[in-house]
């Protein structure tokens, strides 16, 4: 029976063969990494020391989406047909927009 620090491979001809290899660790299978770069141990531990001397909250960037109008927007589901969907994006696409922004200005116009 194979131990902990063994693998068993078949071998040509050969029931199988117990290769001895040393422990591969999880990290060194399975390396994080930020933008192409391997996380190593030393950058972690300079982001808990960091974290452990707090953080500017005006300093670090906002998250989300930047609001469209006065206030947070809501998901509305409207059903369009094919032929003003077409018109909407190639309407989009001439003002290098999407057709979430077109559908808004559109609403703004109308309502106003």
């Amino acid at each position: 029976m194979p131990t902990l620090h063994a693998r068993t491979r078949p071998a040509s001809g050969a029931a199988g063969v117990t290769l001895p290899h040393s422990p591969i660790s999880y990290y060194a299978r399975c390396v994080e990494t930020i933008n192409g770069k391997p996380v190593t141990e030393d950058m972690i531990q300079a982001w808990a020391d960091e974290a452990k001397r707090g953080y500017d909250i005006e300093q670090l960037r906002k998250r989300g989406r930047k609001p469209n109008g006065d206030g947070p927007a809501r998901v509305v589901p409207v059903r369009i047909d094919d032929t003003l969907l077409s018109a909407i994006e190639a309407r989009a696409a001439r003002e290098g927009t999407n057709r979430s922004a077109v559908i808004r200005d559109i609403l703004r116009a109308h309502v106003a």
